[in-house]
C-alpha cells in the first residue's frame, strides 16, 4: 500500500493500514516502517493522522523526511503537512461535514 502512495502525496499511518485491509492497525504500519530496510520504500509520505512527522522534532529522519517531501512538492511547514480531512463515509463526500 504504501508503494502505492503517488508522489508528492501523503497517507496517515491509519489510512494505510486500512486500506490495507487492517482497520485500527496503525502502530503496526509504524512498526513495519521503522523495521524498513528497502531504500526504495516511500516512507516518507507516511505521516500521523494529524499531517505531522512522527520523528522526534529535528532528529536526521525527521530532517530527511522534510527534505524528501519537499523535492516531491509537499508543503511541510515546522515538521507537519497541512492536509484535508479523509472522507470517512459517502454522505461527508457528497454533502460536506454537517
Amino acid at each position: 500500500m504504501i508503494r502505492a502512495i503517488p508522489r508528492g502525496q501523503v497517507m496517515g499511518y491509519g489510512e494505510v493500514a486500512a486500506k490495507a485491509g487492517l482497520p485500527g492497525r496503525a502502530r503496526l504500519v509504524a512498526r513495519l516502517l521503522g523495521d524498513n530496510d528497502d531504500p526504495a520504500l516511500p516512507w516518507h509520505r507516511v505521516l500521523r493522522s494529524d499531517g505531522r512527522i512522527a520523528m522526534p522534532e529535528g532528529s536526521a529522519g525527521w530532517r530527511e523526511q522534510c527534505q524528501r517531501l519537499r523535492a516531491e512538492g509537499v508543503a511541510v511547514e515546522n515538521g507537519r503537512v497541512k492536509r484535508a480531512r479523509p472522507v470517512r463515509n459517502l454522505d461527508a463526500a457528497i454533502w460536506g461535514p454537517g
